[in-house]
């Protein structure tokens, strides 16, 4: 039997993720709102996805229902900015960064000039590309002589960062406002030898990445990058493969792909597509 489907032409797939990044909005999810909670640092707020629950049928009669209302519940939200109705997107000036206060008040990086790499100069002169050059490109940091700007070193150094409370209020997903003990409620289990505490603290989290279990991926160049912890006492994450075209995707397409990805819970995003320009 014969596929009559009319699939997009590859000008017609690339228009069409186009349309769609260029005209972005922040779209909550259905029954749901962005909430950010405060953490003591300055400037940490962890945006989290509070979940309208309805009321539960407790009892009474088919014609005088009894009904409880409960709490709402916040999950943990890996969409940043994309589903918050506040927040201006505009993929050509991209996202804030957040973590640019961070970075500078540590006082172990420098800013460079101008790239270095012979690679990204040539890219720099390359005057056919600038209809595509994304316009607010941000100046290199670097780490100074003999500092060391890991993660793993501020832990190991007894420094709890924001990066590190900002980990433990998200991997905790505002448990501390659960106010219904039956949804706290578990099973014993067997811990096959994990070790996670009732909750998350920052210094839980350093002394974790400290001893070498667990890694805190952020990249001095990526300020903009929301912290987040890979490590067995901590939650799964999902790590998104967006590659699925080897020679004919665009810049476009990719972006949307992207924006599609970290919406449905991809913690980190993988992209080995090629095409022009990629």
């Amino acid at each position: 039997m014969s596929n009559t489907t009319n699939k997009p032409s590859r000008r017609e797939t690339r228009a069409a993720a186009s349309d769609y990044i260029y005209n972005l909005t922040g779209q909550p999810f259905p029954s749901s709102h962005k909430v950010y909670v405060p953490g003591t640092h300055d400037n940490v707020r962890v945006g989290m996805r509070e979940i309208t629950l309805s009321d539960t049928f407790i009892g009474g009669t088919d014609e005088n229902p009894v009904y409880e209302s409960n709490a709402p519940l916040r999950v943990y939200d890996t969409s940043g900015p994309y589903t918050d109705p506040d927040f201006t997107l505009d993929v050509r000036k991209g996202l804030d960064k957040y973590r640019e206060q961070w970075i500078e008040s540590r006082g172990d990086t420098e800013v460079l000039e101008s790239v270095t790499s012979q690679f990204s100069q040539q890219r720099m002169a390359d005057e056919g590309l600038d209809h595509i050059r994304f316009e607010h490109l941000p100046k290199i940091r670097r780490a100074k002589a003999g500092k060391n700007v890991t993660q793993m070193h501020y832990a190991r150094q007894g420094i709890i960062t924001p990066e590190m409370e900002y980990v433990a209020i998200r991997e905790n997903m505002g448990r501390a406002q659960l106010q219904q003990e039956l949804l706290a409620q578990q099973h014993q289990g067997e811990s096959f030898g994990a070790s996670i505490p009732e909750f998350i603290t920052p210094e839980f989290v350093r002394d974790e990445i400290a001893r070498g279990r667990a890694i805190l991926p952020n990249n001095i160049n990526h300020p903009e990058t929301e912290p987040m912890i890979v490590g067995r006492n901590f939650l799964v994450k999902v790590n998104a493969n967006i590659g699925n075209s080897s020679v004919s995707s665009s810049i476009e397409e990719e972006v949307e792909k992207m924006v599609w990805s970290t919406r449905w819970g991809a913690d980190t995003v993988m992209d080995l597509s090629t095409g022009r320009y990629i």
